[in-house]
């Protein structure tokens, strides 16, 4: 059993999120991904979230037609900041039997790693598998640099970074659709359709709460 973890604040969540978690999934064969909204992500402005019942809804109405996908409300559950490394510790915990588990994020996040609550600590207790895409110009994943190798004791093997933990730091290209969730809450604020930027049930979820 291999265990995908997929954090963020899904503020909603859009077809962006739903297709670079398919080609991850499906990339590194991860036999499941829990979709896990944030309560109080520690990056993001508390007024710009909807309410997290509703975030959470929305990933559970998203993800229903995909047998490897699942949701999971730890976070929303947990008192305080949502801080990864106290989830990844969950589901080291919880699980049914030991899995080895891949904490998925964009390049972004990946960029912003040294800010995150005990990186190194999550370096150790996990693999990470970060999605990118080709931008004109590139011709491969983002380099690290060698300081960020040496910080959390990274070296290469292959097409992959192998820590001395023996967890995975993999890079998986994927589709770029240019979907965000900023975009869709402006177009909502606007009264403009977010139709074929999110899941139909999602549409009418938010339509029917009045979010954004």
């Amino acid at each position: 059993m291999r265990v995908g973890l997929f954090g963020g604040s899904f503020n909603p969540i859009h077809f962006g999120h739903l297709r670079a978690a398919e080609e991850v999934r499906e990339a590194l064969q991860l036999d499941l991904v829990y979709f896990i909204p944030a309560a109080s992500p520690p990056h993001k402005p508390a007024g710009e979230l909807a309410p997290a019942e509703h975030r959470l809804a929305m990933v559970r109405l998203a993800t229903k037609g995909n047998r490897h996908f699942m949701t999971s409300d730890v976070e929303i559950r947990r008192a305080g900041r949502s801080y990864t490394i106290d989830t990844v510790r969950y589901f080291q915990s919880t699980l049914r039997q030991p899995a080895p588990l891949y904490l998925m994020m964009g390049a972004d996040q990946f960029a912003e790693l040294d800010s995150w609550k005990e990186p190194e600590e999550l370096a150790r207790l996990c693999n990470f598998a970060v999605h990118t895409r080709l931008t004109e110009g590139q011709d491969g994943p983002p380099r690290i640099s060698v300081a960020a190798l040496k910080q959390f004791g990274y070296t290469q093997t292959d097409d992959h970074y192998v820590h001395s933990s023996e967890q995975t730091l993999s890079f998986v290209e994927t589709t770029f659709l240019p979907i965000s969730a900023t975009e869709i809450r402006g177009k909502l604020h606007h009264g403009e359709s977010i139709r074929y930027l999110v899941p139909i049930d999602v549409v009418d979820y938010i339509q029917r709460h009045t979010l954004y």
